[in-house]
């Protein structure tokens, strides 16, 4: 009688605690079944094609320092730009304008040049208007082309994942102004 006694109570202890047990796998199973479903069913991939317009230079510059590091290099670890930079259809800056790209990037490597970018692509023309992508990754900007990673939006873009490819079409080295294609994969 004396073993009866705590081999049914470790069985019912032990039932109890598979019943909740396995009514939380069970849930978790379902709710990761049922997201991944929607997931499936809303990947919608997108490809956008623009050019970015970064001018340092003349009298309305659409990006500014706001960061100087102690050797009073723009190009320098630390150095930080804010930009409002346009957003346009075709390579030359004059060709119509689709939407802004809004936020900063630092200068994020001490042995090579590497930025930081955190920023918007926020459009204000045709199918995407009112729309937005957000940025936020690491830019080798001396290699070819660089991948960073779209981590959101808004609008059309709402639950946005996917890739920002940036390839510096044009580049000034006595203004630091340039012209940067971008291609952008997301779904969501």
């Amino acid at each position: 009688m004396a073993y009866f006694l705590p081999y049914t109570l470790f069985t019912l202890y032990f039932t109890i605690f598979l019943t909740i047990f396995n009514k939380s796998i069970d849930g978790f199973s379902i709710k990761q079944s049922v997201q991944q479903k929607k997931v499936t069913q809303t990947v919608n991939a997108k490809h956008l094609h623009f050019y970015f317009h970064d001018i340092l230079s003349g009298k309305n510059p659409t990006a500014v320092n706001i960061i100087t590091p102690p050797d009073g290099l723009i190009s320098s670890f630390g150095s930080t730009l804010m930009i409002d930079d346009a957003l346009t259809e075709g390579q030359d800056s004059s060709s119509k304008v689709i939407g802004r790209a809004q936020g900063f990037y630092s200068v994020a490597s001490q042995s090579d040049l590497a930025f930081l970018m955190v920023m918007t692509f926020s459009f204000v023309e045709g199918e995407y208007r009112g729309s937005s992508l957000s940025i936020l990754g690491r830019n080798p900007v001396l290699n070819d082309v660089r991948e960073m990673p779209v981590v959101g939006g808004t609008g059309k873009f709402r639950f946005a994942r996917g890739y920002a490819l940036a390839h510096t079409v044009w580049f000034d080295a006595s203004t630091g102004d340039a012209t940067v294609e971008y291609n952008v994969h997301v779904s969501g």
